[in-house]
């Protein structure tokens, strides 16, 4: 279980990340941490890709149904302009962003801020996923979470897409993805 750190004794802000495969909870784990930092009175500002758009376009949504509002954004740099009034920063989806969310979320974090962020570490085809990589390297607190997979009942960490299609990015949920463990993702 992840303890949130308190950044009273601190001068500067931090980096979280939050990553695994679909169906593991990441969105799910966001929503917590953002909640909490609510019911501790922080100044709370919530983000998402406007490409996101399959459950709402202006709140986070679980697979499991638990919701946040939050601002649809075409680009990162929107993050950063709305950022400034608030003490806690959370990203959804982050996978989907430019490479400027690395220094977005580096910059906020040196301001002081709280910056959570929730995405894909790993593509349809087990490769590192867009800005991920770069995140997870300049975290402090990093958390990964698995799935079960959909096939034998093990630890999942890959998102195993069961359509023909190549592109990398494909929004979608079950009509599209599996959570797989290493073996069944290889079969």
């Amino acid at each position: 279980m992840f303890t949130e750190p308190s950044n009273i004794a601190q001068k500067s802000g931090w980096i979280e990340i939050v990553c695994g495969s679909m169906f593991s909870g990441k969105t799910e784990e966001l929503i917590r941490r953002l909640k909490r930092a609510k019911i501790a009175n922080q100044s709370v500002g919530i983000f998402k890709p406007q490409v996101d758009n399959r459950y709402h376009a202006s709140k986070i949504v679980s697979h499991d149904e638990n919701a946040i509002t939050a601002n649809a954004v075409e680009t990162a740099a929107h993050i950063h302009l709305a950022a400034k009034n608030y003490n806690v920063i959370g990203i959804d989806e982050a996978q989907f962003f430019d490479d400027e969310i690395v220094n977005i979320v580096d910059q906020l974090a040196n301001k002081g801020k709280r910056v959570i962020v929730a995405g894909l570490d790993m593509d349809y085809a087990g490769n590192p996923f867009g800005p991920m990589p770069h995140l997870l390297s300049i975290a402090n607190f990093v958390t990964k979470l698995h799935a079960v997979c959909m096939k034998c009942g093990g630890v999942a960490s890959y998102s195993y897409r069961t359509t023909n299609i190549t592109n990398q990015v494909v929004i979608g949920e079950k009509e599209h993805y599996e959570a797989r463990c290493r073996a069944c993702f290889n079969l």
